[in-house]
């Protein structure tokens, strides 16, 4: 069984590196459209939002999306506590998806491989998609150069992996310059 997990940071304080481009309204806006757009993606696959937020966690139940609530912000511990909570409810995968990619269209893909699958981002150092299997132990590195410590994870778990190339999983916004590549 697979599931999806996209962690969801406050609307309200999504995207500040675009606020010389966009205000916070346009900017929250934006996160949820983009944010809507995974869920989208998502197919058929049980759908998760690990968030810190009520303001999330109401929007991602007027989805049809559980929630996962955590208590200590962070992208790490957020996906690590989503994950472990998946795996208790007996999903064997768990696709880790950001909620930033505005082009999304087939995460299920993903699913296909048994090992881990890692999709790099479109400036090579992040990883905006990451497929692991529960019960592994999995180590969440995110951050600067996610990518290479994703990968180093595996290695070091001895389990098979794959890196992914598809330009739709891999474009994240982060920089007003990534506004002009979405997809309308």
């Amino acid at each position: 069984m697979t599931a999806v997990l996209i962690p969801v940071k406050s609307f309200h304080d999504a995207k500040g590196r675009l606020s010389e481009t966009l205000n916070k309204s346009e900017r929250s806006v934006l996160m949820r459209q983009m944010a809507e757009t995974v869920i989208k993606s998502s197919g058929s696959l049980s759908v998760w939002v690990v968030c810190d937020d009520d303001e999330v966690a109401s929007w991602a139940e007027s989805k049809n999306v559980s929630v996962i609530k955590v208590g200590n912000p962070g992208l790490n511990t957020a996906v690590e506590k989503g994950v472990s909570t998946l795996e208790e409810a007996g999903f064997s995968r768990v696709i880790i998806a950001h909620a930033d990619l505005p082009n999304a269209d087939n995460l299920q893909q993903c699913s296909e491989f048994e090992g881990v699958t890692i999709v790099q981002d479109h400036k090579g150092d992040g990883t905006p998609v990451l497929v692991i299997p529960t019960g592994k132990g999995f180590r969440f590195s995110y951050g600067p150069d996610s990518f290479a410590a994703h990968t180093l994870e595996a290695q070091r778990l001895g389990l098979p992996y794959r890196q992914l190339f598809d330009p739709k999983l891999s474009f994240d916004v982060d920089e007003p310059e990534d506004l002009k590549f979405i997809d309308h």
